[in-house]
């Protein structure tokens, strides 16, 4: 039977988090408080892990979660390419709400589902999150609901839904943010220039990624309802099918033929 923790009481806390560890050092799941909702947590580099999350929340491997990590070291080491402009990103908006999807590092032994070589990846504002990040590595966590069902505040709502499914609830309080950004910066070059797709518009704006990254072409792109690109961390999906392809800002000169024709190709896919 699944247990659940107050952190906000110290003795709690201590045997919450050690147990927590040993939760997902074995391969099951926990439920953690984030700076958005409350997320349902596996080992990254535990395929069995990652798909008993898929199987908690009632997705198919088409629904790959995002990767939490604790620093900025950390996306060095997960990313075929911790490029300048990657790094730019990452000092502008993380820790916060920004997913951040680029290409994985090709070594990596892990499967997170059908991700076409990328990851999606976030560095959380919540504290605990992170603290809890730098003793476990890179989680693979995805919002702690059923799917199709609201995302959890509270651990209350998470256990109510996914039941005994969880080894380990963490009770942070209410955790109710606005949803991430999601970016697919997988055509933005190393020197800043190429394209961004905004994939879910969350509580960075596009004119916000166009300050930092000032000669990109940053495109608003919301994720077809077809497919589950980009759900909200409440678990809504964009309506009506594929938006038409908002250009925010001209490329730059001579960095057309970098965006050109990449608009209508398929988007990596994440879920949170």
């Amino acid at each position: 039977m699944s247990e659940v923790f107050d952190c906000s009481d110290g003795a709690q806390l201590l045997q919450g988090t050690r147990l927590a560890r040993q939760s997902l050092g074995r391969g099951e799941l926990i439920v953690m408080p984030t700076d958005t909702v409350y997320g349902v947590a596996a080992d990254a580099f535990s395929p069995e892990a990652v798909q008993r999350l898929l199987d908690a929340k009632g997705r198919g491997r088409q629904s790959p979660p995002p990767v939490l990590i604790p620093n900025v070291v950390t996306l060095a080491a997960l990313a075929a390419e911790a490029t300048e402009a990657l790094h730019d990103l990452a000092d502008a908006f993380w820790p916060g709400a920004l997913t951040i999807i680029t290409q994985a590092n090709p070594s990596l032994s892990w499967d997170l589902g059908e991700t076409g070589g990328t990851v999606a990846l976030r560095i959380p504002g919540n504290e605990f999150a992170r603290e809890l990040l730098q003793e476990t590595g890179p989680l693979a966590v995805s919002s702690a609901n059923k799917t199709g069902l609201p995302a959890a505040g509270s651990a209350q709502e998470a256990r109510d839904m996914l039941g005994d499914s969880i080894a380990v609830y963490l009770d942070g309080g209410d955790a109710r943010g606005e949803a991430s950004t999601i970016i697919d910066a997988t055509l933005l070059g190393g020197d800043g220039t190429g394209t961004v797709r905004v994939l879910r518009q969350g509580s960075i704006t596009v004119a916000d990624l166009q300050r930092v990254l000032p000669d990109a072409t940053v495109l608003e792109q919301p994720a077809p309802s077809a497919t589950p690109l980009a759900e909200t961390e409440a678990e809504s999906e964009p309506a009506g099918g594929a938006e038409p392809v908002r250009e925010v800002k001209p490329a730059p000169s001579g960095g057309e033929d970098a965006s050109k024709g990449d608009e209508n190709s398929e988007a990596p896919r994440v879920s949170d």
